[in-house]
């Protein structure tokens, strides 16, 4: 009846959202958006968030009602929020519904509500009024129930009525039973009634006898006029409930009359529902139909030209089949040169193999003439040395003997100088001690010198020997650096032929293109092998 969100089965009931979500689609303005707020969606199995819901919601109600509608709820009456959110005890959940319900028959949009209900199945429709009028009955608020209007009334009490049929049939089965029984004594009392009369005519007024059985003949009558009104009352009870019963049939035989109608309405309806389903399905199919029609009279139209091309692309295949005869002819001849072009490879490589080791041989030789010449250079310098050397020496020395004559000099003419005189012959005489202690002093520092200079010279003839070896192979590889680099520049010149052989014969076939560029990938990858070798 109302569409609220995740409510499945009586567990959804028991957090108070969809209820709540049920009260703002009653009244919108009471209910509104800020209370609906305040109610936490997300409870799970937090029983104490449910009955924190479920108290809100109680509240908001027992306020609506007195505010509102301005009935009083009893406690006895008001269902326990802890039950339900913690238990999920249906009595209580049952009765907080009941309320609800209430208020949506009861409020300013009560028609609307109540052409919902009659909108329901009959079951649900019957168990829901049935709850309506409890909650009615039990608030004392009968024009709730009462205000509906009266097709509705009667609609539910059609279905109580078809009961009561049932039960008034039983009814009279055991009056009329009843009645048998009633009418039996009746005539045995009215037999024994005659029989006692007839016994008091027979006998004496005066006798004692008498008076009992004139007792006995009154209680029995009075007996038989109350069976009587008895009788009466159920003949009276059973006339009203068969006129009842008949009512009741009638009214039975209306509805199923009725109700045939509206089935075999409903079997049109859907008849035609179908009959229209297939009317549109034939409509779909016809407009895809008439498009198809459309588009093979298009397809028909481009015939013409697809037949012009047709014949182009024959004559096409024509020029082709004579170009591929002559590319073919002229591959054979291509596989014949092949042969010798291989062969011309080999030899070629041949060569090239021997080009290099004629040209490391070379270059090891002029490398050996150029360390010979580089020797031969530093004696020559090592020779200009020893020869500055010895001249250097050789005045050193000449330097040392004048000083000397002239120390020899100074001794002879001193025996003719004054004591002052005595004080530099003896000067004169110091003098030539301290020059030869100068010249053992050099003399040491040049044996010194000497022993480094041949520890330098051994240290340098190492690093030579070192130096020349590097030399020798840093020539080696600058050689093959050299040889490759010419290989590089002869392949490098070689794909550019191919490129332009290529080239040329591109318009000529696919298949000779084809052959050229396995060549030239070749070459490529040679080319690579090359560069990574280097």
């Amino acid at each position: 009846m109302f569409q609220v969100p995740s409510c499945t089965n009586k567990r959804d009931l028991t957090n108070g959202v969809a209820i709540a979500h049920v009260l703002h689609k009653i009244d919108s303005s009471w209910f509104n958006e800020t209370w609906l707020g305040r109610i936490k969606e997300e409870s799970g199995d937090n029983w104490r968030l449910k009955v924190s819901n479920l108290k809100k919601i109680l509240q908001s109600m027992m306020e609506y009602y007195h505010d509102v509608l301005g009935q009083h709820v009893e406690d006895e009456h008001v269902p326990d929020v802890s039950l339900i959110g913690e238990m999920g005890d249906v009595v209580e959940l049952g009765r907080l519904v009941q309320l609800v319900l209430a208020c949506a028959v009861s409020c300013e949009k009560k028609h609307e509500h109540i052409q919902q209900i009659m909108t329901l199945e009959e079951s649900v429709q019957h168990v829901v009024m049935t709850a309506i009028q409890e909650v009615c009955l039990i608030l004392q608020f009968f024009q709730l129930f009462f205000s509906l209007p009266h097709y509705s009334r009667k609609y539910y009490f059609l279905s109580e009525e078809l009961d009561e049929k049932d039960d008034v049939t039983q009814r009279c089965r055991e009056l009329e039973q009843q009645l048998s029984v009633l009418m039996e004594e009746k005539s045995a009392m009215q037999t024994e009634l005659q029989s006692l009369k007839d016994r008091l005519s027979r006998c004496e007024p005066q006798d004692a006898s008498a008076t009992i059985t004139g007792k006995k003949l009154l209680l029995l009558q009075t007996q038989i006029e109350q069976l009587q009104e008895e009788n009466y009352r159920l003949e009276n009870n059973r006339d009203d409930l068969r006129i009842r019963s008949e009512a009741l049939e009638r009214e039975v035989a209306d509805l199923q009359h009725r109700n045939e109608e509206l089935t075999s309405l409903a079997q049109e309806a859907q008849t035609l529902k179908d009959e229209m389903d297939i009317l549109r399905h034939s409509s779909d199919r016809v407009s895809r139909l008439e498009a198809l029609v459309d588009t093979y009279k298009r397809k028909l139209e481009d015939l013409g030209d697809l037949r012009r091309q047709v014949r182009l692309l024959e004559e096409r295949n024509t020029v082709y089949m004579q170009r591929t005869c002559e590319l073919e002819e002229e591959l054979r001849r291509a596989n014949a040169g092949r042969t010798q072009l291989d062969s011309y490879k080999r030899q070629v490589h041949e060569l090239h193999a021997k080009h290099s080791s004629e040209a490391m041989k070379a270059e090891k030789w002029q490398f050996e003439y150029k360390n010979l010449h580089d020797k031969y250079e530093a004696l020559l310098k090592e020779k200009e040395r020893l020869i500055s050397e010895r001249d250097t020496l050789r005045e050193t020395n000449e330097e040392l003997r004048c000083a000397q004559v002239q120390q020899k000099c100074f001794s002879q003419a001193g025996s003719l100088v004054s004591d002052s005189g005595a004080v530099g012959n003896l000067a004169s005489e110091i003098m030539p001690t301290e020059f030869q202690e100068t010249v053992v002093r050099l003399q040491s520092e040049n044996k010194m010198l000497c022993a480094q200079e041949e520890s330098y010279r051994q240290r340098l003839g190492e690093v030579q020997a070192h130096l020349e070896e590097a030399q020798r192979s840093q020539n080696t590889l600058e050689t093959q650096n050299r040889l490759s680099q010419q290989q590089i520049t002869q392949l490098c010149s070689q794909v550019e032929d191919l490129q332009k052989a290529l080239q040329e014969q591109d318009s000529k076939a696919e298949d000779v293109s084809f052959t050229h560029v396995h060549s030239l990938q070749l070459v490529s990858h040679s080319c690579r092998y090359y560069l990574v070798w280097i």
